[in-house]
C-alpha cells in the first residue's frame, strides 16, 4: 500500500489502512530521515492521544526509532499536540512524531511528523520522508537509543503563562466552561485557568475512544452539551478543544458559537489595541479578510498562504508575524512554538473576554461596528472523478469574464486552488482535494444573501450539481 501524507500528515483508518506494518514503515522512513538529516543525535519526541490503539501504536514508532540509535522521549500518557511540540525546544530534540487523527472520527488513526523547529512538517519535509519510504532503509547503527521520560508539562504551563496575561483573568471573577472533548487536551486548559483564579466546569473530560459517538471536532453541531452547561452555569464562555488539543471551539456567554474566523479577527485586534504588539499577522487563503482590516487599521501588513498551518509556522518562525490563524481554528502568536495551539487559544480568548468584558458578542458587535460586516461561509461539492478533471480544466481559465456575481474582477490568485476578489471586497475560493474527487468552496461577503449568490453564481459556473455542507455551516 501507498502512503501518502496529506495536510497534517498519514491518516487512516485502524486495522484497514492504519496497521502496525504500517506504522513501522513510516517510524523507519522518519529514523532515516533524522539520520540522513544529522538531528539522529538529538533524540525524538514520541506522542500520542485517546485513540483506540494510539499507545500501542507510538510504543511501536519508538521502538523502531531506538533500532536506529536514536533515544525517545516517550510519555505515560496521552499528550496533546502542542506540548510535544514544544518537548522539541523542551528536550532539544531532533524532531517528533505524534500519533493522533486530530478530529477525524474514532475509527481513524494517523501519524505525524514534527521537524526539529517545533512546527508542522512542510512539503518538502514530507515528501523527501514519502521517498524514504518507498526505498525502504535499513538501520545505519548497531547502537540502540536510550528510552527516556516525557513530561515537560510545568514548563509548558510556565511558557504559556509569560504569553498569556493571567492576572486579568483573575481579576474579573471569569467563569468558563471547558470541553476536552474526550481528547488528549483533558486536564490542561482547566488546569491553567484554575491556577488563574477562574471557576472551571469541566465537561467530556475522561477517555473515550469514541468520542461520545461523534466526532472530536469543535463546531457546533458537537457542541450542544457545552451550549448547555455555559447556559445552566451561567459562566462567561466555554471552549472546547479538539482530538488533540490543536484547535479552539467557543461559545460565548449567550449561548452563541464564535467561529474561528470571528475568534481570529477579535484576538488580532486585542493585540494590537489592548497588547500594544506591533508587526505584520498571517492567514491562509481560506481566512476570513476582516483579519486585513484589522491589522491595516494599525498599520500591518497581512501574508496570506496556502490551506495548512504549516505555510502559517514558517512565517511565525521566519517573518515575525504577531498572530497566524486559520478558518478551522487553528491559531499561535509570536514567541510560541510555530505549531497550532488549542490550549493556548482558549487561554488568550479567556484573556481577552476577562480584560474586555466578559461578553464575546459584545465585542463581536463593536468590531463589526467598526470595521463593517464580512459573513463566510464554506460548502464542500462531491464530484465524480471524470466530473473533477473538467472542472479543474475549466478552473485554468476561471472566470473567464472580468466580472463575477455583478462585480469587478479586482484580484485572481492561484497560491491554493483558484481565488477571486471583487470590487466590494467579497471573494470566492474554489479548492479541489488532493486525495478525492471533493472541491471546497469558500465564500465571505457583506451579508448572508451576498455570500448566497457567490455560491450560487460558482456552482452554476463550475456546473456542480450537488452539494454535501460540512457540519455547522
Amino acid at each position: 500500500m501507498r502512503i501518502k501524507f496529506g495536510t497534517d500528515g498519514w491518516r487512516g483508518i485502524i486495522a484497514r489502512d492504519f496497521t502496525f506494518a504500517g506504522v513501522e514503515r513510516v517510524a523507519t522512513a522518519i529514523a532515516a530521515y533524522l539520520r540522513e538529516e544529522g538531528l539522529a543525535p538529538r533524540g525524538a519526541v514520541v506522542g500520542y492521544d485517546n485513540r483506540f490503539l494510539a499507545d500501542r501504536f507510538a510504543q511501536a514508532v519508538a521502538e523502531v526509532l531506538r533500532r536506529w540509535g536514536i533515544s525517545v522521549y516517550f510519555p505515560e500518557r496521552p499528550v496533546p499536540t502542542p506540548l510535544v511540540a514544544f518537548g522539541i525546544r523542551h528536550y532539544r530534540a531532533g524532531g517528533a512524531v505524534v500519533i493522533t487523527a486530530s478530529h477525524n472520527p474514532p475509527e481513524y488513526c494517523g501519524i505525524k511528523f514534527i521537524p526539529e523547529y517545533a512546527g508542522p512538517a512542510l512539503p518538502d519535509v514530507t515528501e523527501r520522508i514519502e521517498f524514504l519510504l518507498e526505498s525502504e532503509p535499513r538501520p545505519e547503527s548497531s547502537l540502540r537509543g536510550e528510552l527516556y521520560p516525557f513530561s515537560p508539562q510545568e514548563d509548558y504551563f510556565a511558557h504559556l503563562a509569560r504569553l498569556v496575561e493571567g492576572d486579568k483573568i483573575g481579576g474579573a471573577a471569569l467563569k468558563v466552561v471547558v470541553d476536552p472533548m474526550f481528547g488528549a487536551g483533558i486536564g490542561y486548559l482547566e488546569e491553567m485557568l484554575r491556577r488563574y483564579g477562574a471557576e472551571v466546569t469541566a465537561i467530556r473530560n475522561w477517555r473515550d475512544p469514541l468520542f461520545g459517538g461523534g466526532l472530536p471536532d469543535p463546531v457546533p453541531s458537537r457542541l450542544q452539551e457545552l451550549v448547555e452547561k455555559v447556559g445552566e452555569k451561567r459562566a462567561h464562555l466555554g471552549l472546547a478543544l479538539d482530538g488533540d488539543a490543536d484547535r479552539l471551539g467557543v461559545i460565548s456567554q449567550e449561548g452563541r458559537y464564535v467561529t474561528p474566523n470571528q475568534v481570529l479577527a477579535l484576538l488580532c485586534y486585542y493585540l494590537y489595541a489592548y497588547r500594544g504588539w506591533h508587526g505584520p499577522v498571517a492567514r491562509t487563503v481560506a481566512t476570513t479578510h476582516l483579519v486585513d482590516r484589522v491589522a491595516h487599521a494599525f498599520g500591518a501588513e497581512v501574508k496570506e498562504t496556502p490551506v495548512g498551518f504549516k505555510y502559517l509556522g514558517r512565517l511565525l518562525r521566519e517573518e515575525g508575524c504577531i498572530c497566524a490563524g486559520e478558518e478551522s481554528g487553528g491559531l499561535s502568536v509570536r514567541g510560541h512554538v510555530p505549531e497550532k495551539d488549542g490550549i493556548l487559544a482558549g487561554l488568550l480568548v479567556a484573556e481577552m473576554a476577562a480584560a474586555r468584558g466578559g461578553s464575546l458578542l459584545r465585542l463581536w458587535e463593536e468590531l463589526v461596528e467598526r470595521f463593517g460586516e464580512l459573513v463566510s461561509q464554506r460548502r464542500d461539492y462531491l464530484t465524480t472523478e471524470e466530473e473533477k478533471k473538467r472542472i479543474m480544466h475549466f478552473l485554468q481559465r476561471w472566470p473567464e469574464k472580468s466580472e463575477l456575481a455583478g462585480q469587478e474582477v479586482v484580484k485572481r490568485t492561484t497560491i491554493d486552488g483558484v481565488k477571486v476578489v471583487l470590487a466590494d471586497g467579497s471573494w470566492i475560493l474554489v479548492r479541489p482535494s488532493g486525495t478525492e474527487p471533493v472541491f471546497r468552496v469558500y465564500a465571505e461577503a457583506a451579508s448572508e444573501a451576498k455570500v448566497e449568490r457567490l455560491h450560487t453564481t460558482v456552482k452554476m459556473e463550475l456546473g456542480i450539481e450537488s452539494d454535501d455542507r460540512p457540519p455547522g455551516f
